[in-house]
């Protein structure tokens, strides 16, 4: 009696090209931003009630000036102590925040993104087209689109 293979029939096929994963499609476009003249108290309300560890700092045309974290917060809290007085009622986002902002393009490969997250040490970016915030790309952001790929050959 002969072997039979149970296989089924084979064909060639060719290995799907797949279009790269971007930064655009996984970064968040609703944000909570802040303006520079914000007390820092009402920030640290907004970081608290929402649960977001920073996010960008923008003027009247939503363009991106600086970067607001809960770091920036806690250095306004700690110099405070340090003087043994309540933070300062005129202590506003703009003498607090970050002035140089590093941005990502939206265009990037998401594991391009990855890398830079990496060297970088930072925990988000903010993406600016034609000098317009239009969104923010996080760490929590990439590894739900490493979530989804899983399985998939990664370029």
């Amino acid at each position: 009696m002969a072997i039979k293979s149970f296989q089924g029939k084979r064909t060639n096929t060719t290995p799907k090209s797949s279009e790269p994963i971007l930064v655009s499609d996984y970064m968040t476009k609703k944000l909570i931003t802040f303006k520079a003249e914000q007390p820092i108290e009402d920030v640290i309300d907004t970081l608290i009630t929402n649960r977001i560890s920073g996010g960008p700092v923008v003027n009247d045309k939503n363009e991106l000036i600086g970067i607001i974290s809960e770091g920036d917060c806690m250095k306004q809290i700690s110099e405070s102590r340090y003087y043994n007085l309540p933070i300062d009622k005129n202590s506003t986002v703009e003498k607090a925040m970050v002035k140089q902002v590093e941005t990502i393009d939206g265009n990037m490969n998401i594991f391009d993104a990855a890398n830079k997250f990496l060297q970088s040490k930072r925990r988000r970016f903010p993406i600016v087209e034609n000098g317009k915030l239009v969104g923010q790309i996080s760490q929590k952001d990439v590894l739900k689109a490493a979530m989804k790929l899983k399985g998939n050959n990664w370029k």
